[in-house]
């Protein structure tokens, strides 16, 4: 392949990145409506602890620095709490 070829590879692989980060944050945002309607807290402690485990996991399995998967998945878990409180 040619650099062009390669970087072109990048450039449809960002946007199927920010194509599932906006697929994750709607679904994050339906969950924190529900959240709402039940009167839960924002913050569950147990299923961050999970989300954390399976980026872990599948970081090993596609052969990912884990330490990079789990701090994008930190990254997303914040930013989604901080909406959560700022749209109760």
């Amino acid at each position: 392949m040619t650099l062009d070829e390669l970087r072109a590879e990048i450039e449809s692989i960002d946007r199927e990145i920010v194509d599932l980060i906006a697929r994750r944050t709607y679904v994050a945002e339906t969950i924190a409506d529900v959240k709402a309607e039940q009167g839960l807290s924002t913050t569950d402690e147990s299923q961050e602890d999970a989300v954390m485990e399976r980026a872990g996991e599948n970081a090993a399995a596609f052969g990912v620095d884990d330490n990079l998967v789990k701090a994008v998945f930190r990254l997303l878990i914040e930013l989604n709490k901080i909406e959560q409180r700022e749209t109760r």
